[in-house]
């Protein structure tokens, strides 16, 4: 019964002694310490959002890739805010509806008391075609009240009062709006400038804004091509050169640039509105609004760069 005993206790003691030297060798093999024994891992890959660590003085900026109808970027986009001289594009846009292809303008009197000079003169003769696009590279407010006056004697069937010409094409500009899908926009004049200290000549929101741009380089490519030029030589029916020198000050900086407008008063700050090629047949479409005169361009550099390394 003890010699038993004894070899329950001796295999006993045997099973012990196996589990303690495979328990060493585990700890000897991994280096002394059983806490560093690796598992392996199914790798975890983050979706890194490029947009996420940039800063911009702009109130609200939006960023749309038009082939893909997505957002890439956007922050208070849809708050109205005034347009400034972006307002401008639709009065290229509306002009174009309405006046004939081949129609000339007339630089009157009236035209020229907007707010600033931009070269052109009294009674000097213009293409339509050309002097919108002068005047969207120059952001000239004589230039867009000119086209507005010619443009809403059209509309009016050629009435005799200006106020009425000008009010009629401010509602062509905002029937197009609608039209386009521009809920947060409307026009008050055809140049964007403040028309107080605390009323603007224009509003709509940064998501409005590129598609407003979008329409333009859709439909009027032809207006808004030279917008993406640094300088562009112009010569009136009058015979008298102009050199368009754009307010973008920017374009170098900006690749693949296809469009772009420029805005800016005491009320807005600063705007910016681009179209840029990402790729090949690649447009993304970028709006700042509210941001400041110097601001505004090294926001969009910031954006576009975003949205490049976002495609890659």
């Amino acid at each position: 019964m003890i010699s038993k005993i004894r070899k329950i206790i001796y295999s006993r003691i045997e099973v012990l002694l196996g589990a303690f030297i495979i328990i060493a060798l585990l700890v000897i093999f991994a280096g002394g310490d059983t806490q560093n024994v690796s598992v392996p891992t199914e790798e975890i890959v983050y979706d890194y959002n490029h947009f996420d660590d940039i800063s911009i003085e702009a109130h609200s900026a939006f960023v749309w890739d038009v082939n893909k109808q997505e957002v890439l970027f956007g922050i208070n986009e849809n708050v109205q805010l005034p347009l400034a001289s972006l307002t401008k594009l639709m009065t290229a846009i509306a002009a174009d509806d309405i006046l004939p292809e081949e129609s000339v303008v007339t630089i009157d009197s009236t035209s020229l008391v907007a707010e600033g000079d931009s070269g052109l003169y009294e009674n000097e003769r213009w293409s339509f075609k050309d002097l919108i696009r002068f005047t969207l590279m120059v952001s000239s407010n004589d230039g867009a009240s000119a086209v507005a006056n010619v443009a809403g004697v059209f509309k009016n069937n050629f009435p005799s009062r200006i106020e009425d010409n000008n009010k009629s094409f401010v509602q062509a500009m905002n029937e197009k709006a609608k039209e386009i899908g521009l809920t947060q926009t409307y026009f008050i004049n055809p140049t964007g400038l403040d028309t107080s200290e605390s009323v603007s000549g224009g509003y709509g929101s940064a998501r409005d804004a590129v598609r407003l741009l979008e329409y333009a380089v859709i439909n009027v490519s032809d207006i808004v091509e030279p917008t993406r030029h640094s300088a562009v030589n112009f010569e009136s029916l009058s015979d008298i050169n102009h050199r368009a020198t754009n307010t973008n000050s920017a374009i170098d900086a900006l690749p693949g640039l296809i469009a772009s407008k420029t805005g800016y008063t005491d009320l807005a700050g600063g705007n910016l509105v681009i179209a840029f090629d990402a790729g090949i047949n690649h447009p993304i479409i970028i709006s700042v609004l509210g941001s400041t005169q110097k601001g505004r361009f090294e926001d969009i550099e910031k954006l576009v760069n975003a949205s490049l390394k976002s495609l890659d």
